[in-house]
Parts: structure tokens; sequence; C-alpha cells
């Protein structure tokens, strides 16, 4: 298969789940301590990843979580950031020039910052309160979900949760990577039949749409040059299903938390009015060892990257397009 390393990136999601007695470490801390409210930080890939924290929460909690972002805290702030509030953000470089710009605003409020930073002695490692270093690409929402799963579970909202997590660290990696496998016949066939589409529309909700946010615009846009659109499911009935015909490639992401109805409908009228829909969804792609009702939890949105994986792989062979290059981005000041 190509690019893919199977021990690599079962390493690379069993370590992430070995973080696990360090996040819950900082997290209990911060609730004896007390916190106000709970915002995500981020910006592109790291912002469609607060989106599918926040969506988790909402979904199974009572908690204040909000996704903030980051280039608009340093031009607007926001008056429900205060001193008691607990920032979560995550940075590869740990120089993201939007995110440091914010984080300077937030260290004049006071409050809490908890920082997944893959690269050491950074602007944003040296500013936060608590800094975790793991770079592995691919397991930023698995760590940002383990905050999530650990407030949740200290404020009464997680009674399974050292079930779910004995699930996962048993079976998740070994999962995916199967799951990837399995993918990899119908990303090649998508990218053959996708890979120059002058727009294509994905659409997702719950979970699914962070993800389809972060497809559509960092890897089809800024990776692949390819034109692209994310509609969440909910707003696909405002707009853009005017504009679909039998010939508009369209792609659907179906999940398995409680904003599958909302694709589900997708589902239902696509074949009405469009001749050129693919259907993604992540029920397809069994994992022994997790259990029914926790599926829902987590592995829709991180079956869905397996998927996308495969994909995007297929599609930097057949361009002759290598997925690391950029025109523009970091390349000026801007």
């Amino acid at each position: 298969m190509l690019k893919f390393n199977e021990q690599k990136q079962v390493d690379d999601i069993q370590g992430a789940l070995n973080l696990r007695p360090h996040v819950e470490h900082i997290v209990d801390k911060i609730c004896k301590k007390g916190y106000d409210n709970i915002f995500y930080l981020g910006i592109g890939g790291t912002y469609a990843s607060a989106l599918q924290a926040e969506t988790y929460i909402k979904g199974h909690s009572n908690l204040p979580v909000y996704v903030q972002h980051a280039a608009e805290y340093y031009t607007t702030g926001n008056r429900r950031l205060t001193k008691d509030s607990l920032v979560i953000l995550s940075s590869v470089t740990g120089t993201t020039e939007e995110v440091v710009k914010a984080v300077n605003e937030i260290e004049k409020v006071g409050a809490t910052l908890v920082g997944f930073i893959d690269t050491k002695d950074t602007p944003l490692a040296e500013s936060c309160d608590y800094v975790i270093t793991y770079p592995a690409p691919g397991t930023e929402q698995i760590k940002f979900f383990m905050v999530a799963d650990r407030l949740m579970n200290n404020n009464g909202d997680f009674p399974d949760y050292e079930e779910y997590y004995a699930e996962l660290e048993g079976h998740l990696a070994k999962g995916l990577v199967e799951a990837e496998k399995q993918a990899d016949t119908f990303g090649q066939a998508f990218a053959e039949k996708h890979r120059h589409d002058t727009m294509h529309y994905f659409i997702g909700a719950g979970n699914q749409w962070g993800g389809v946010y972060s497809y559509a615009m960092c890897y089809w846009e800024e990776q692949s040059w390819l034109r692209s659109k994310s509609i969440h499911a909910a707003e696909f009935l405002h707009g853009t299903l005017e504009i679909v015909d039998e010939t508009t490639p369209v792609t659907l992401f179906l999940g398995e938390d409680e904003q599958r109805p909302l694709a589900e409908r997708v589902k239902k009228l696509l074949p009405r009015i469009c001749g050129n829909y693919t259907f993604i969804d992540s029920k397809d792609y069994p994992i022994e060892g997790i259990s029914e009702k926790n599926r829902g939890r987590v592995l829709s949105h991180l079956l869905m990257h397996c998927v996308t994986q495969r994909i995007d792989a297929h599609v930097e062979k057949l361009n002759c397009h290598p997925l690391d290059i950029r025109r523009y981005y970091r390349q000026f000041e801007y």
C-alpha cells in the first residue's frame, strides 16, 4: 500500500493512548482548582479538530464548552474567556502565527493553557501552563478527546470511562490499521474518478463535520490543490442543494453519533438530484473489540480519516503532486 507503515501507525496510535495518565494528572489538577468554562482554540486543521471536540462534549455533557478561532480572538476577544477558563490547543510547529498571537492575549487574561505542542522550546510550548509533547501525525483528535473524556468523567458524565479506555487501549490501534487496509481499494477508485474534478462538495454532520471541513480545506485545497467546499448536512438544503445536478461530484460522510440522521436525510435526497455522489459510512468499517455503544464516541471520525488517507495517497501518486508542496502557505509574510 502507498504511504502506509503499519507498525508505525500502530505505535503512533498506541503511544497517543499511552498519554492518558499524563493527561489525567493535568486535568485532575485543573478540576481540583476549578474552571468556569472550556475553550478549544485553533485555526485551520486544529480549528476543525476543536469543532469535533465541542460537538462531542455537547452530545454527552452539560459542561460549558466553546470553540475559539485564534485569529478571531486576537482581533475581537471573547468576554466569556476569563482568568478561570481552561484553554486547550494543539500545534505541530509551536509557531503558528495566529495561535501565538491569540495565546499572548490569553496570557494577559490569565486563563489556564493546556497545549499539545509537538516541538519543544517553541513560543507556544513556552506560553502554555501544561505542555504535552508527542509528535505523531493523525493523533490530534485522540488527544483532544482524551482531555474531553477526563473532564466529563470528573463531571460525572462518563460512568463507563475505564471500560471505554480498556477497549481503546486494547483494540483501537490495530483496528484503525485494518480499516485503512480495507479502504485502500475504495480510495484508489475514488482518486481515479475524482482527481481532476473542477469542484467537489463534501458534506457531513456531528463529529464528521470537523473532518469534512478539514478534509476539503486542508487536504484537497491546501495539499492537493483541488477545488472543494465543505457543507454541514444541516445546511445542505440552503443554497448548495440548488447547484447540484446529475454531474456534480458530491461526497457524504456518515458517522455514528447523534447527528447521523442529518446525514441520512442528505443520503436519501442525493440519488434524486445527483448522478455523481459517493457515500462513505463509518459503519462499513468494523473494529473487533470495540463495543457498539462506544463506536459513536470516538470511532466514526477516526475511521473516516483512515478512508481519506487512502484517497489522498492515491491522488498524490496519480496527480504526480507531492502533498507537502505549498505555493503560498508559509512562503512569505501574510
